[in-house]
């Protein structure tokens, strides 16, 4: 991957990776619950107990994440269909279509799925996890605070990083600023070379004041395949209010190189800083 340039950087690539984890996610516990005989058993579980109604909505499930990840939403929807009415107490099957309806702005379909996908696995801390985005993107930040904040509680939960991430972007967009900071941190610790925490931890330090602290988190972003025009502009403002020219022109010029359509390689060569 040499750049993730997309227009609205911050909002739309942690939406996509977001969403990207969770379908990883559910695809995995998609298998793992499906062969669950026992909670507590040390039994090794085997394709054979697997209930064959769980089997037939698995597989409509999977097939169903297969299409949505390239992008065909009304098959991925039509075989979600068949793999909940194979098995109506499917959890996965509605976290997946809370996910989709998610992702085509139907907040209230999006969030009854989930709804319907925690009422059949209460301790599911992905579907809590989408749960608190949903109502952070309707506007909804202490419903979007509680459910992150159990998410998190689930001591076997192993998304922590997605979660704080999250978290740490509605706070800020809630205006808790210190606190969102201190989960972007808290996330930072478990992912460092995630672009969406180094990119607003950056931003965040930068526009308090900050300055060395930015230059540490976007460096280190600049420095990864995964820098585009919205980091590297990031990164020569912090470098020029340190007063590091060499450190401006460089990047100004890896800016021109790799992006010279983007409106910041234009200001770059305006010299309009301020934009």
């Amino acid at each position: 991957m040499n750049s993730i340039a997309t227009r609205g950087w911050r909002q739309g690539l942690l939406a996509a990776c977001l969403l990207a984890a969770a379908l990883v996610t559910l695809s995995g516990c998609a298998s793992r619950g499906a062969n669950a005989v026992d909670g507590n058993s040390s039994e090794i579980v085997t394709d054979s107990d697997e209930p064959i109604i769980r089997k037939r909505a698995r597989i409509r499930l999977e097939l169903a994440v297969g299409y949505f990840e390239q992008g065909q939403t009304n098959i991925a929807l039509d075989e979600l269909k068949q793999s909940i009415t194979a098995d109506p107490d499917y959890a996965a099957a509605y976290n997946l279509r809370g996910l989709i309806y998610l992702r085509l702005n139907d907040l209230r379909i999006a969030e009854e799925s989930f709804k319907k996908a925690l009422a059949l696995e209460p301790q599911g801390a992905s579907v809590m996890h989408n749960l608190g985005w949903l109502y952070c993107q309707d506007g909804r930040y202490g419903q979007s605070q509680q459910y992150f904040s159990q998410a998190l509680g689930n001591p076997q939960y192993r998304e922590r990083a997605k979660t704080l991430r999250a978290q740490g972007l509605c706070q800020v967009r809630a205006g808790q600023r210190e606190a969102g900071e201190q989960s972007l941190l808290k996330s930072y610790d478990l992912e460092a070379g995630n672009p969406v925490t180094a990119y607003n931890l950056a931003t965040l330090m930068f526009q308090r004041g900050e300055r060395t602290g930015a230059q540490f988190y976007v460096r280190r972003l600049n420095n990864s395949d995964l820098a585009n025009e919205e980091s590297l502009w990031l990164g020569i403002k912090i470098e020029r209010s340190l007063e590091n020219r060499a450190a401006v022109q460089q990047l100004g010029a890896q800016l021109i190189k790799r992006f010279p359509q983007s409106r910041q390689a234009d200001a770059f060569q305006r010299g309009s800083f301020d934009e």
